[in-house]
């Protein structure tokens, strides 16, 4: 059964955390621009963990609070001030895309927080604003000069919304969902800002990393791509890879894997 909590970050910016399941608290988060509906579907029942989604600035029922704010650092200091309050450490910490990337920054830099790691369908490496992250920042760009459906029209007529039809529709999905996303001033800072940022973190961090850790990935994804699943998995020493199946071929299917590689990590923690 889904709860939620409120929580007040060190600026004042009321958070929701959304929580399901009973036992140790394991930190998951979403994705740019998702909510806690899309961790609560693929985090695996019963495995004696408690998911907690802090809800990111700007997501779900989250507050934004300064626009100027908004970055995967401020999200993972959020979490970290979160973790620092209310439970007990070191915990789990992971998640999806955007996630992943505030999951493997707080490890690299609040060890003392994290006990283990799990990295889904990455966005980020350490550089920031790779390419694949272009397409998202094209959609704020076009959220901040044309009016909602012109900009939609303008990007699914682009060539990044021809090229994302024929190579990955699921992402293509995504990104046309954004454009009805309010409150849009929101959106489009989200969208610009996090697709220009990264973890700001180093190779040499991420090599230095050891603690357990899961990274999934799949094909068929062009915002994430799975070279980058698998570039994490050889620099973390010891870590785990799982390939899944993509949303576009089963979206059951890829539910079904992406919990049983969680629930199988977790077990063996």
């Amino acid at each position: 059964m889904r709860r939620a909590q409120s929580f007040e970050t060190n600026d004042g910016t009321i958070l929701n955390v959304d929580m399901a399941g009973e036992g140790v608290s394991a930190i998951f988060q979403h994705g740019l621009c998702g909510d806690a509906a899309q961790t609560d579907e693929v985090f695996p029942r019963e495995t004696g963990y408690r998911r907690v989604t802090v809800e990111a600035r700007g997501h779900g029922r989250s507050r934004a609070g300064n626009l100027e704010q908004l970055s995967i650092s401020t999200f993972c200091d959020d979490i970290a001030a979160y973790i620092e309050k209310n439970l007990a450490v070191p915990v789990v910490i992971g998640g999806i895309s955007m996630g992943a990337a505030i999951a493997l920054r707080l490890a690299v830099k609040r060890p003392d927080l994290v006990n283990a790691l799990i990295i889904a369908r990455s966005a980020w490496l350490t550089a920031s604003a790779p390419d694949n992250m272009a397409p998202n920042a094209e959609v704020g760009r076009l959220l901040k000069t044309l009016p909602p459906d012109e900009a939609k029209q303008a990007f699914l007529a682009g060539p990044v919304g021809v090229r994302l039809a024929a190579e990955a529709p699921d992402n293509l999905a995504s990104l046309a969902g954004f454009f009805s996303r309010t409150p849009l001033d929101v959106t489009a800072e989200l969208l610009t800002r996090i697709s220009n940022g990264g973890p700001d973190v180093t190779d040499a961090d991420v090599r230095n990393l050891a603690l357990p850790t899961l990274v999934i990935g799949h094909d068929h994804d062009s915002i994430h791509p799975l070279s980058y699943a698998r570039a994490l998995a050889a620099r973390i020493a010891g870590a785990r890879f799982v390939q899944i199946t993509p949303k576009t071929e089963s979206r059951p299917q890829y539910v079904a894997d992406f919990r049983l590689a969680v629930g199988n990590f977790l077990k063996e923690l």
